[in-house]
């Protein structure tokens, strides 16, 4: 490999939220020396088609206002293409300082207080908040899971939920986070239709799309027919790829021109008119002189994955931990050992001191799992999964 993902790069005097102390320890309980496998950014230093655009930049001297030019979004068009086979229209293309950002615009934009929006749990907790801190009405639907921990859809349940509860809106995640699931043409196809037949408006975080692994499919939004991209809004971005989430620079892509309009108004009630100039020079670096990089990024997590998968089933064994479809989140089920919720936290603060994401922190659904992030050396996933073990062997 011509990139050294090996590497351990000290990130704990840094402004970093994922592992300076400083900020990390509320969210933990005050500890404040936890190995950080928890928030979805990954350890990995950037591609040198990023940093040597920000080096010109710096070289250049003058961080005054930033304008998105042609190459900005030639290079967002032309990534979308390649990666997802999809013509984005430049018009079509929308900034946002970040997918959370966004979905809290959606929500202002097309719903009102009270009206009714769907979520699928457990799902990334930020779609929970952003519904209920802007008023609106929370709508569950939850995943199916079989006894292998295999999740699907229950197309049942959302149809009678859309009818019972009016729901006016649906935010969709896709790749799932935190299960990991890519969904099939079929099943993206499925809720798009029950959501245009009620007369919901679909919106399609796509955030981890292009972390696809084995023979599974990424199926874009944007490759479904007319009628359902009239009636959808698609967030995807740059951060998760690319480790770019610091640069807050998204992309909220609407195809339907009324729809469009309003979200345009509302992104000048609130003046987010262009990214930083920090932040397009990353984009045109990331889509446009990084493709090197990102094929050895994604081998390198891939087989973390399967590190972490072999090293389970074999020193671990009442863990269930499926190797996920997309995303480079593994959702470990920890159930077999009976512990979960203060227990669980407890845990992995007081005796493994792991930083993780807790299941219940995506729903009620997620009771007793964990999500560990395994954008980061091998090195760590090792240890992380060591002390794991040992714990385990000594007390069970």
């Amino acid at each position: 490999m011509k990139y050294n993902f090996d590497e351990i790069i000290k990130r704990s005097k840094r402004n970093s939220r994922k592992w300076n102390s400083k900020y990390y320890k509320e969210v933990f309980n005050n500890q404040d020396d936890l190995l950080a496998m928890w928030i979805a950014d990954m350890d990995f230093r950037a591609s040198d088609g990023i940093q040597n655009r920000l080096k010109k930049l710096v070289e250049h001297g003058i961080y005054g206002y930033g304008a998105a030019d042609d190459e900005y979004y030639d290079a967002i068009i032309r990534w979308n293409k390649v990666r997802n086979n999809w013509e984005v229209p430049r018009e079509a293309i929308m900034y946002t300082p970040g997918i959370v950002p966004a979905i809290n615009y959606i929500l202002q934009t097309y719903t009102k207080e009270q009206d009714n929006v769907m979520i699928f749990t457990p799902v990334y907790g930020p779609f929970k908040r952003s519904i209920l801190n802007n008023k609106r009405g929370l709508v569950i639907c939850p995943l199916l899971k079989d006894e292998n921990n295999n999740y699907s859809i229950d197309f049942e349940n959302m149809e009678k939920l859309m009818k019972e509860k009016s729901v006016k809106m649906v935010i969709f995640c896709s790749p799932h986070n935190p299960v990991g699931r890519v969904w099939t043409m079929e099943e993206l196809e499925k809720v798009a239709e029950i959501s245009l037949n009620n007369k919901a408006l679909m919106v399609c975080d796509e955030i981890h799309s292009d972390l696809i692994f084995g023979d599974n499919k990424f199926i874009s939004y944007g490759n479904l027919p007319e009628k359902y991209r009239d009636n959808g809004i698609i967030c995807n971005a740059v951060s998760k790829t690319f480790n770019l989430a610091g640069m807050q620079v998204s992309n909220v892509i609407i195809f339907n021109n009324i729809l469009r309009e309003k979200y345009k108004n509302t992104m000048g009630l609130y003046n987010v008119v262009s990214p930083n100039a920090f932040a397009i020079e990353a984009v045109k670096g990331a889509y446009l002189e990084s493709d090197e990089w990102y094929a050895e990024m994604l081998e390198y997590i891939w087989q973390n994955i399967l590190f972490a998968k072999k090293y389970i089933d074999e020193n671990i064994p009442k863990l269930k931990f499926n190797i996920p479809e997309g995303t480079y989140l593994g959702w470990i089920d920890f159930n077999g050992y009976g512990v979960y919720g203060k227990n669980l936290e407890d845990l992995f603060e007081e005796k493994l001191k792991i930083a993780i994401d807790y299941g219940h922190w995506f729903g009620e659904e997620g009771k007793g799992f964990i999500r560990m992030n395994f954008a980061c050396p091998r090195e760590v996933v090792v240890e992380a999964l060591e002390r794991i073990k040992k714990y385990f062997e000594k007390n069970c």
